[in-house]
Parts: structure tokens; sequence; C-alpha cells
């Protein structure tokens, strides 16, 4: 206790004062270097110049790491008080970048819009990769089984957070808007100029699916839902088909969710593209029952409404969308030839392409002629995946050890 009270700050071994102090330092540079030259650009490490670099940052690693028994300086930038104090410095600067609004360019001073192209942010990324790394090898020279939970989660940890950060410059982003039943290649790059893509698709069908509608009382003056400023409305729903709108005790006496107008009042389920909700609804109130058929109408078909006195007219809301879906064929260079259907959330995946279902014309809903999709190219994502199975493979095991090394403590006492 009294040698470390008498201990000289930047005396070896470096501590917590050492560590915060050069971490405090390359916060300094990096917000200076924001100043005078602006924000970092990511696309000068576009290929081959992000492998070299990997491979550069790979070499620190291994020879601090190697030199840990011989340099107290590799002891240290691999040791627990500069990684605890990169760690929080990255938490710092994580928690300033969810506060802020990110953009594309940097319209602040210290790149706080821009935080991951800021300079403040690059190096202490990457003095973290090159301390983590050293601690791996470190570790590794001293080889133990016993310890393949550790080896797993912190090489995953180094292996995710590298591939990421040199890999962003690879990285590419388009969207593609492609007819029914033809077949799109080109897109629009960030120039607006149009570019070819090794990956091509076709659009076999589009089709979606959505929500049963609401009904609400409008005023026929003004068209606003009734009562003014609140809006009531009522939600179609077959297991429950009685309820209150505006006054009105309103009953669903029949509900087809794809139909196709009958006659000029009635209406039957046919499934085909230009289908829509519709219902056949009783209204009563203060004795005055009115019963007829709504319907919210598309670009195929007219709406129609029940009139329930000279004011007021009950209408149906547009339907929100369920999801959508895009028949589609895809073709890469690499000859594949894949059919395959591609929603929200349910993306495809083709070499390093993802292509995500996008949007369509909003206002045409599933009578759209087209779909849009989100290709984005990223070669560096299977090591990536791979790092991110790692970290899981090796907390899950560092769990499962310490539990088991309890449990031998307690059979001992």
């Amino acid at each position: 206790m009294t040698e470390s009270r008498n201990r000289k700050i930047w005396s070896t071994p470096w501590r917590y004062a050492e560590s915060i102090a050069v971490v405090v330092a390359l916060l300094v540079i990096g917000y200076l270097l924001q100043i005078v030259v602006g924000e970092f650009n990511f696309f000068l490490l576009a290929k081959p110049a992000n492998y070299v670099i990997a491979c550069v940052i790979t070499f620190i690693c291994i020879a601090i790491g190697l030199r840990c028994t011989k340099s107290s300086f590799a002891r240290w930038l691999s040791g627990v008080e500069m990684s605890v104090s990169l760690i929080v410095a990255l938490l710092l600067l994580t928690i300033i970048m969810g506060f802020t609004p990110q953009t594309t360019h940097s319209h602040s001073l210290l790149g706080f819009d821009v935080m991951t192209s800021s300079w403040a942010f690059v190096i202490i990324y990457t003095i973290t990769l090159i301390s983590l790394g050293a601690l791996v090898v470190r570790r590794l020279r001293v080889f133990r089984i016993k310890d393949y939970g550790f080896y797993l989660n912190h090489f995953g940890l180094w292996l995710f957070l590298l591939c990421s950060g040199v890999g962003y410059a690879d990285m590419e982003r388009y969207i593609m808007h492609v007819r029914e039943g033809e077949t799109e290649w080109r897109v629009y790059d960030d120039d607006e100029n149009i570019k070819e893509l090794p990956i091509a698709i076709t659009l076999l069908d589009f089709d979606m699916d959505y929500y049963p509608p609401k009904l609400a009382v409008i005023d026929l003056e003004n068209g606003e839902v009734l009562p003014n400023g609140k809006g009531d409305y009522f939600q179609i729903d077959n297991d429950i088909p009685k309820g209150n709108l505006n006054g009105w005790e309103i009953e669903i006496n029949q509900y087809i969710h794809n139909a196709v107008r009958n006659s000029d009042s009635t209406y039957q389920e046919v499934h085909m593209p230009g289908a829509t909700p519709a219902a056949k609804v009783t209204a009563i109130k203060d004795g005055i029952i009115r019963t007829g058929w709504i319907c919210g109408g598309n670009q195929a078909q007219l709406f129609m409404t029940l009139s329930l006195d000279d004011k007021t007219s009950m209408v149906m809301t547009v339907c929100e969308p369920r999801k959508f879906i895009s028949q589609v064929e895809v073709y890469t260079k690499s000859e594949k030839n894949i059919s395959a259907a591609i929603e929200v959330n349910k993306p495809l995946r083709v070499d390093n392409w993802v292509i995500y279902q996008y949007g369509y014309d909003n206002n045409a809903g599933r009578l759209s002629s087209y779909s849009s999709f989100e290709l984005v190219y990223d070669p560096w994502i299977i090591p990536v995946y791979i790092g991110i199975l790692m970290m899981m493979a090796g907390s899950l095991s560092m769990i499962w050890e310490g539990k088991r090394r309890k449990e031998s403590e307690n059979d001992v006492e």
C-alpha cells in the first residue's frame, strides 16, 4: 500500500494513471486531426489497402504479444489497465453517438455526428484492436487447453472488430427497381451514374397481404373522422363482430378479405391482384337502421361507403400492409441461378451479396408494377460471422466452465 502511494507517475510498470493519460492524449490528437483535416475517409482503405492494413495490424499484434516477457511496454499495452481504459473510451464515444443524430458528412467541429468516421474513434478503435490482439498472442504463448473459452471469446472479438473496420470500405449498397416480368442488373451509384452489377434480378411476381381494415364515421362536409379531434375507429375482427362507433351500434354481418364487386352493391370473394377488403355492416342508432356494403377501394375498384344520414357516412380505412413478397430469379456471374421469395426481414444471400425487400409503389399497393430491392455487397461478412460465432461459443464455454468450477468447490466443502 505504501509503495503504491509513493509511486511516481510514468514509472514502470505503468498502471491506470498512465493508461488513462495515454487514452486522453489519443482522444485529443484525434480531435485535433478532426479540426484540421476533417473526418476520416474510410474509402482510402478500399481493396487492396485494407488487406495490407489488416496484415500490418496482425503483425504488430504478434510482435507485441511475443515481446511481453521482455518489454514492460508490451505488457502494459496488452494489460488489464490499458484494456479497461480503452473500453471506457469506446463506451463514452458510443454513448455520444447514441445521443447525437448521425449524418453522412460532418456538420460539427469535433465530428460527433459522424462518430465512426471521426479520427478520435478510429484511433481508439485501432489501438483497441492492437491491445486485444496482443493479449490473445500473449495468452497463446503459454497455451492451456482449459482456457479455450478465453481464446474463442477474445480472438472472435478481435476478428469481428478487425474485419468490420477494414472491410467497411469494400461494402457497397444500392437500390434496384425491377418491373414485374423484367430482368434488371443496373443501378445508380452515389453520383447518379448508371452502374452494371455482376448480379441480375428477374421479378416473377409481387404480392402483399394486409391487416384487416378499420371502420370510421366521417363528416361529409370536411371529410374528418368523428368525433372531431379524437377519431373513433372500429377494428374489423371476425371474432368480435359487434361494437360501438361514434354512438352507433354496429355489427359485421360478413367480411371478405379479398373481395371483388359482384354488382352495384354486393361483393364476392375472388383471390386476384385487384381484390380488396369489403364488409357488410349493420349500424343502429336511435331506432335508425342502416345496412350495406363498405369497401375501401383501390386502383382497380371504386370505394363504397354506407350513408348514415345527411351529414355522416361510414367508411373503411386504407389497409396497412402485413407483408409484401417478391418472387424472383437471381443470376450471378458465378453462374448461379436461384429462385426465391424475398420479403421484409427475410433477405436472400447470394455469394457476398445480400438482397433485401426494400419497397414498392405505395399508391398501387398489391397492384404495384415493380418491386424495389436493396443490394448490399460485403466481401468481409463471412469472417465477421465467424468472429461472432466464436464469441458466442467462447462466452458459453466460459459460463459452463465457471459453473462447473463452482460446483466442484461446493463438493469439496
